[in-house]
């Protein structure tokens, strides 16, 4: 009997000590800033963002290159698409894209990303007020896209992206891939996309700002570089699908010549945070006007978003004009609008 009892104020013991030490540990583990680059993870379509993030599945054109390349694999002509987005803190970043169809079935994009910190105060130990200098943080990606399609109704495509990253007087400088495909499953009329986005090789920060004085005696220079952590890029792979409720296709559950209602769902699975999803719907009148809506789930701060467009025809070409807004909760609303035009 004084057997079982000692062994039981052992276990209670134990399970407390365990517990007392592991209290601090968070259920679950996000992985945060364990990648570098990540306005890589921006996005850089205004419909995109108008829907909540939704662009894998239901991207089509050049808008669409970071999310799923296939996408550029949807043009009849040649596209362009030029974006700013007023970011949270006082960033922006722009974007401009070019597409076009080279054979019947083989596509080719480009898509420019520029992001400016705006001026930020030089600090040093003797001047945490400032020196009086300024500095910008500037982040860009330069990408080139491939696409093809397959069948009637499967299109894959891959993109080579060039990106830099400039910090003061530090910078960093890599190439990543990105893979994508669309697929047209029909059945009930889904389409389904894929992508894997910056898949490359660990980065590296280096520069003037890494390089300490020392004497003569030391290096013949008269100095030193700091040699920083290299870390991976932030890997994401996205899995989407796309659904017509109304709209004039076979496919759409509810028939209607003049009304379009869209529905698109995403997962996406980065390396450097949790899953987390996007649920969007696009509403079209007669392909000319459209009102979206959509919001960020298991995000940090991104919540609800919204926007609409207007479409134009413009003699031989087609003009696009979009407007949306993200809730950024404690960082306020992200505005973004963009112009794309069809040849």
């Amino acid at each position: 009997m004084k057997k079982i009892y000692r062994t039981t104020v052992l276990c209670i013991v134990l399970t407390s000590l365990l517990q007392a030490q592991y209290r601090d540990i968070p259920e679950v583990v996000t992985k945060v800033a364990t990648s570098a680059a990540n306005w890589l993870k921006l996005g850089t379509s205004t419909r995109a963002a108008g829907m909540g993030g939704t662009f894998v599945a239901a991207g089509q054109g050049v808008s669409a290159i970071p999310y799923n390349p296939a996408a550029v694999a949807y043009l009849e002509g040649s596209e362009v698409y030029l974006s700013r987005t007023n970011y949270v803190a006082d960033i922006t970043y722009n974007v401009m894209s070019y597409g076009t169809r080279l054979t019947a079935s083989d596509y080719f994009g480009i898509n420019i990303f520029y992001l400016d910190s705006g001026p930020i105060g030089v600090t040093t130990e003797d001047y945490s007020d400032g020196t009086g200098e300024d500095y910008h943080v500037i982040s860009m990606s330069f990408r080139l896209a491939y696409a093809r399609r397959m069948t009637d109704r499967l299109k894959v495509g891959a993109t080579l992206n060039y990106i830099r990253d400039e910090i003061y007087t530090t910078n960093m400088q890599s190439v990543a891939f990105d893979i994508g495909s669309n697929f047209d499953t029909g059945i009930f009329g889904i389409v389904l996309g894929m992508s894997v986005a910056n898949f490359g090789p660990e980065v590296q920060y280096g520069g003037e700002g890494l390089q300490v004085p020392v004497a003569d005696s030391l290096d013949v220079d008269g100095r030193l570089n700091k040699v920083t952590e290299s870390f991976p890029l932030p890997l994401m792979f996205r899995l989407g699908i796309q659904k017509d409720i109304m709209g004039p296709s076979d496919n759409a559950t509810l028939k209607s010549s003049s009304h379009r209602l869209s529905l698109a769902l995403d997962g996406t699975n980065p390396t450097d945070f949790t899953v987390h999803g996007n649920a969007g719907i696009e509403y079209s009148f007669r392909e000319m006007a459209f009102l979206r809506a959509g919001t960020n789930i298991g995000h940090d701060t991104a919540g609800f978003a919204a926007g609409g467009g207007l479409l134009f025809k413009l003699g031989g070409m087609t003009a696009m004009v979009d407007y949306a807004f993200i809730n950024f909760e404690i960082l306020n609303l992200m505005h973004q609008v963009s112009i794309g035009l069809e040849f």
